[in-house]
């Protein structure tokens, strides 16, 4: 995810990797702050099109959006 941010050429982002956050029933998960917006992915191509169209375009991927309830998120 790193190195397809800065092929992307993605700037001012900050990738960390995670253990569960309490959603692993969705499988590989991401969540893009400030907004907040969970997304799941099954490919790389889901990725790099959740960078261009969220992180990069301001559009959020519907395809792959999770409604997450936050009050599950802290165990």
């Amino acid at each position: 995810m790193c190195r397809l941010s800065m092929v992307l050429g993605v700037r001012r982002v900050r990738i960390n990797h995670a253990g569960c956050m309490n959603v692993c029933e969705h499988g590989p998960t991401m969540v893009i702050y400030p907004e907040g917006v969970w997304y799941r992915y099954e490919t790389e191509g889901d990725v790099e099109e959740i960078l261009r169209s969220h992180v990069m375009g301001g559009r959020h991927v519907e395809r792959l959006r999770l409604t997450i309830d936050p009050a599950t998120l802290h165990g």
